[in-house]
């Protein structure tokens, strides 16, 4: 089989807010704004941050990711997740039952959060056309490989197989990055 190549970016700490969360934080009838577009269709890092907080600290300054969605995700580093003292494991998007709480803080009020707080698990984005070339489902795992002075091998990078014309790309939180070399943009193997 030919060699299949994505595209690698880097995610940092963000938050995803639901309607709700969105008017509690920023007020009533409030719309996110876009500051930049990324590479997954509709997706964009938005102009506006909220601080989120744990027993032994604040994140400040912590960018929102629009759309807005149906339940509150906070995605933050494990570093991170110590540095405020919350218990945060990693898990898939979505996968918040049983996860750390935390306080969110922005211009308008908080929101207690029982439950939302992640550190996200490595996946691959992934087109109908390309995983039914490598027959690859959503939930399966592949390998991500990295190339370069600090070359990596990703085990356990989960597909998400996206019908609504997704981008084929990896995503790694910012401490994998790191111990990789990896910026935003770089290429990795994909290995079955």
């Amino acid at each position: 089989m030919e060699k299949k190549f994505v595209t690698v970016n880097v995610s940092n700490r963000h938050i995803h807010l639901s309607r709700e969360h969105v008017e509690m934080l920023f007020g009533a009838g409030y719309k996110l704004t876009s500051k930049k577009v990324l590479m997954q269709p509709i997706q964009f890092a938005a102009n506006e941050t909220v601080d989120v907080s744990g027993p032994k600290g604040t994140l400040e300054n912590v960018r929102i990711v629009g759309p807005e969605r149906i339940q509150t995700q906070v995605e933050i580093t494990v570093a991170e997740a110590r540095k405020i003292g919350v218990e945060a494991f990693v898990r898939l998007s979505g996968n918040l039952k049983g996860s750390a709480g935390a306080t969110l803080k922005g211009p308008k009020g908080s929101v207690k959060l029982n439950e939302g707080c992640i550190v996200a698990k490595r996946h691959v984005h992934f087109t109908e056309k390309d995983a039914s070339e490598m027959n690859l489902k959503t939930g399966d795992a592949v390998s991500v490989k990295v190339s370069g002075e600090r070359a990596l091998v990703f085990e356990n990078a989960v597909i998400r197989v996206d019908k609504n014309n997704a981008e084929l790309e990896c995503h790694l939180d910012i401490e994998e990055a790191n111990a990789a070399l990896i910026k935003n943009g770089d290429r990795a193997e994909i290995i079955k």
